[in-house]
């Protein structure tokens, strides 16, 4: 949203990055062997800390994880299926289906929201169906072209030379989230903020004894979501969102 509003100060279109991790295969999970064979959805292989501040009834009534392994596979039944493919390069189909299906589809609504909220018009063109079709096709070795990542997208860049080789060839870096211990303060007191208003309506799906040890413990930066830097705090966050959905559509 900051962004977005800073961009929009001095300029009404843009062009975004957003796409080209899925379908030109720059995630870690299209590359590191655990994360490969995981059968989880990529973007969500430890369920473990979103289930962490559930009441214990809630988590059994809900059973997510078992949710999330039907959708997982339910979505693994409609890959398009290239006849001659190896074990090796099927599976990587999969993990750009799922890429496109899903994690794409958040990152575009939310690049679509964000920038509209500012009057920004955001245009994506790795969204471009032709060339999500077309890339989806081109076998592995030419999109780790040079056995970098996307390197067919960089070979691309350099042969038009449109870029700066720095730009070209620099090591992919997430987007950021701030370590900043003031921004983790301001959750937490939100979140307690939360915890201590009975009406809120979070309350009923949240353990508030859980809610509290957390928050008074020290928040975790060495194990991050992929691209998260901050999967303690971004954690309350999520919570805090939440919160915020039920009480605007009275859920």
């Amino acid at each position: 949203m900051y962004f977005c509003s800073r961009v929009s100060d001095n300029h009404k279109v843009a062009l975004t990055g957003e796409c080209a991790d899925e379908i030109f295969g720059g995630y870690p999970w299209f590359h590191r062997e655990d994360m490969f064979n995981a059968d989880i959805f990529p973007s969500s292989m430890d369920l473990c800390p979103r289930l962490l501040l559930l009441k214990d009834d809630v988590k059994d009534e809900l059973n997510i994880p078992e949710y999330v392994k039907m959708e997982y596979f339910s979505s693994l039944a409609k890959v398009p299926v290239l006849l001659g493919e190896n074990k090796t390069e099927a599976r990587r189909r999969e993990l750009a289906f799922l890429n496109i299906t899903w994690f794409m589809s958040t990152l575009l609504d939310r690049m679509d929201r964000t920038s509209m909220y500012n009057g920004l018009e955001a245009r994506v063109p790795f969204a471009d169906h032709r060339i999500v079709e077309y890339v989806f096709n081109v076998p592995w070795s030419i999109k780790y072209t040079d056995n970098k990542v996307k390197g067919l997208l960089r070979k691309s860049a350099e042969y038009l030379n449109i870029l700066p080789d720095e730009i070209i060839y620099r090591k992919k870096s997430p987007y950021p989230k701030t370590y900043h211990p003031k921004y983790e303060k301001i959750l937490c007191d939100n979140f307690m903020e939360i915890i201590h208003n009975t009406n809120e309506p979070v309350l009923d799906y949240i353990d508030t004894d859980k809610a509290v040890k957390f928050i008074n413990e020290k928040k975790s930066y060495d194990r991050p979501w992929y691209g998260q830097l901050m999967a303690g705090p971004q954690l309350i966050a999520y919570f805090i969102q939440i919160n915020y959905w039920l009480k605007k559509f009275k859920g």
